[in-house]
C-alpha cells in the first residue's frame, strides 16, 4: 500500500467514526485506561481561556470540557484580540493593545514586525503577544517561516499563529506539510504556544482531518481554522470536526467572522478553547461587529 493510499485510508476512517460518534455525542463519558467510563471533565485539560465556571459542554468522546460563556465579559479570555491589516498604523497596534489590557483578553495577535512594540505596551499585564508567521497565504518555505518565528519569539511573542502551506496538502505531498509545521515548531522553544492555520475555506473535510492529523503529530498545540482573508472564516461544523479529529488535548481557535457574543459561544459550544477576532470590544460589550474577522 503506498503511502498516499494509506492517509486516505485513515482520512476516510477518522471520517466515519467521526460520523458515527455524532449520534453518540450525547453519552455519558468515554472509557478509562482501565476500561470503566471517564468523565471528559477528569481528562480534558482546562484551556488558557478563563471565565466564570457556568455551564459545560454536552460530553462527548472528544470534546474538550470548557466553561461556557452567560454574559459578554465572560468571553473576554478566549480572545486573541486581532489585528492584522496590512494597512494598521502604530496608532491602532497602541489602541489595539490598550484595549486588550482594559478588557483582559487571552492575547493580541498582530502581524511579527509589530510584536516588540505589543510586548513593549503589554509589559506588567496579563495580556500575552501572539504572532502570525507566513501570512496569509503560508506559500513560502520553511526555512522562511523558522525565521520569522525566531525573530518573533525574541521580539516577545509568547504565541504563534503559522499558515499551512495549501498547496503542499493539495499536492498530497503530506510529508511536506508536516516538515513545514516542524520548521516552525524547532523555532519555537516549548514554552512558546504554535497554533496551525488550516484555512478551512480552501480544504475538504477529508483535508481538514488529514491536516489535523498531521499537525497533532508535528507538535502543534492548537489547530486554528482560518486566516480570515480567504472565502469565510470559522464555522461550527469546522470546529466540531477540528474538535472531534484532534481529541480533547490539542486547543482549537476559531477565527474569522466571530462578531457577537452568540457567535462566541456557538463556537464554543462547539468545542473552540480560544476565538481570534477583530471584534472583541464589540463581543464582551455585547454588541455585534460588522468586521469581516
Amino acid at each position: 500500500m503506498s503511502d498516499k493510499e494509506l492517509v486516505d485510508k485513515i482520512a476516510a476512517e477518522v471520517l466515519k467514526r467521526i460520523q458515527g460518534g455524532d449520534a453518540r455525542a450525547a453519552g455519558a463519558g468515554t472509557e478509562g485506561a482501565e476500561g470503566g467510563p471517564t468523565n471528559a471533565a477528569q481528562t480534558a485539560p482546562s484551556p488558557a481561556a478563563g471565565g466564570r465556571a457556568t455551564d459545560t459542554v454536552a460530553p462527548s468522546e472528544n470534546l474538550a470540557v470548557v466553561d461556557i460563556p452567560i454574559v459578554p465579559s465572560d468571553v473576554a479570555k478566549f480572545i486573541d484580540h486581532t489585528l492584522l491589516k496590512p494597512e494598521a498604523t502604530a496608532e491602532q497596534i497602541d489602541a489595539l493593545c490598550a484595549e486588550a489590557s482594559e478588557h483582559h483578553f487571552y492575547s493580541v495577535c498582530v502581524n511579527s514586525s509589530w510584536v516588540k512594540r505589543c510586548a513593549k505596551n503589554l509589559q506588567g499585564t496579563d495580556v500575552k503577544v501572539c504572532a502570525v508567521v507566513g501570512f496569509p497565504l503560508g506559500a513560502m518555505s520553511g526555512r522562511a517561516k523558522n525565521f520569522e518565528t525566531r525573530h518573533a519569539v525574541e521580539d516577545g511573542a509568547k504565541e504563534i499563529d503559522m499558515v499551512i502551506n495549501v498547496g503542499s496538502l493539495k499536492s498530497k505531498d503530506f510529508k511536506a506539510v508536516g516538515e513545514d509545521i516542524k520548521w516552525v515548531r524547532r523555532a519555537c522553544n516549548r514554552n512558546i504556544v504554535l497554533k496551525v492555520i488550516i484555512e478551512t475555506a480552501l480544504l475538504s473535510d477529508d483535508e481538514k482531518v488529514l491536516v489535523c492529523q498531521i499537525a497533532k503529530e508535528a507538535g502543534a498545540d492548537f489547530v486554528k481554522t482560518s486566516t480570515g482573508f480567504s472565502h469565510h472564516g470559522a464555522t461550527v461544523k469546522d470546529v466540531m470536526l477540528m474538535r472531534r479529529t484532534v481529541g480533547p488535548k490539542l486547543g482549537v481557535k476559531a477565527a474569522g467572522g466571530v462578531r457577537s457574543f452568540d457567535d462566541a459561544v456557538a463556537m464554543v459550544r462547539a468545542g473552540a478553547t480560544r476565538i481570534g477576532t477583530s471584534s472583541g470590544v464589540k463581543i464582551v460589550s455585547g454588541e455585534t461587529a460588522e468586521s469581516a474577522y
